[in-house]
């Protein structure tokens, strides 16, 4: 009888990585096929300066998916990411242009706003039982007006800010790598998805992400302390939305308070059209990447078409709608 649920296990698990990497392959074609459709309908499209606008506009929102990754794994939902993000580049901007500290001072401490504002989200979670949705939203919401509150509502300029060892605000994110005429934003970017890939698949922390996310309550009959790895989960997911305000401040050369609201939307659909599952327990960095590039690509190509922003909204959402569903056709076949 063991050996029949161990066969029957491992049966699952083999349906379920090929059923992940049927999606991803799903994703990545996709993708190509956005970039020949936009190359052959305009000529400016595939122009070095376009796709460094693509690669530029997907740092924000694939750091963002990066940490959402590990929450949807869990079977949970982080709606506060985007707003995080933009307390956390306020805070930046409080320490380095109000305080008068040095940069590195102020990236540390808003990445550690990030990680705060996630640990509540992750505590409110798992210890009071209040359902992500609910508590995530909650903190949506006192992270934008607390964004107000502590700017009084006015840009934080890093302006006046003084370089550290020629080290600037401007220069940390929109600087370029020398030879190849590329802002250091994107390789932020992939070597946060670099480091996120090895914590969800080399870590105690990624394999109690699937765990919990697969089933919770054998997880924790297992001797696992559920709440603890979720909100350790959460406070991670903190941390890249605070990696992204500091990316987001350097690009602007400024904290701007009313930035933050619908990035959370954008990053929640790169990781669903990535291939990670609502209901948890499936999902990889590499699918959230080429999501985020799905999104970016897609945007830019509407636009270079000159199609109206209220019909580019219209189209991201349908997408959205497309892959959930077509996750939902992939749990009723496993």
């Amino acid at each position: 009888m063991a050996a029949v649920e161990i066969a029957a296990g491992a049966a699952r698990k083999e349906t379920r990585l090929y059923s992940a990497a049927a999606q991803k392959f799903l994703a990545f074609g996709g993708l190509i096929g956005l970039v020949i459709i936009f190359s052959l309908a305009s000529p400016y499209f595939l122009t070095f300066d376009n796709i460094v606008g693509i690669l530029l506009a997907t740092t924000v929102s694939g750091i963002l998916g990066l940490g959402a990754t590990f929450v949807i794994i869990t079977a949970g939902i982080d709606l506060s990411v985007g707003t995080v993000m933009t307390l956390s580049a306020v805070m930046m901007g409080v320490l380095i242009s109000n305080w008068g500290l040095p940069i590195p001072v102020g990236i540390v401490g808003g990445m550690a706003t990030g990680a705060l504002a996630g640990l509540i989200n992750g505590v409110t979670i798992s210890k009071m039982k209040v359902p992500p949705f609910v508590a995530t939203l909650g903190v949506m919401m006192a992270a934008k007006g607390l964004s107000l509150v502590i700017s009084g509502s006015k840009p934080i300029y890093f302006t006046a800010t003084p370089a550290v060892r020629g080290l600037t605000m401007d220069s940390l994110v929109g600087g370029l790598v020398p030879g190849l005429d590329v802002p250091n934003a994107v390789f932020f970017l992939f070597g946060a998805a670099i480091l996120a890939s090895l914590i969800l698949g080399k870590t105690v922390l990624g394999r109690y992400a699937f765990a919990i996310g697969s089933n919770e309550e054998a997880t924790r009959l297992s001797g696992v302390n559920v709440d603890v790895w979720k909100a350790a989960v959460y406070a991670l997911c903190g941390i890249f939305s605070g990696l992204a305000g500091v990316i987001m401040g350097s690009r602007l050369n400024s904290a701007q308070p009313a930035l933050g609201s619908g990035y959370e939307l954008d990053a929640i659909a790169a990781v669903v059209i990535g291939g990670t599952s609502l209901s948890g327990g499936e999902g990889t960095i590499l699918g959230t990447i080429i999501g985020a590039f799905v999104m970016s690509v897609l945007i830019n190509g509407l636009r270079i078409l000159s199609v109206p922003q209220e019909w580019q909204l219209v189209v991201t959402g349908a997408i959205v709608i497309v892959a959930v569903y077509a996750d939902v056709l992939r749990r009723r076949r496993q």
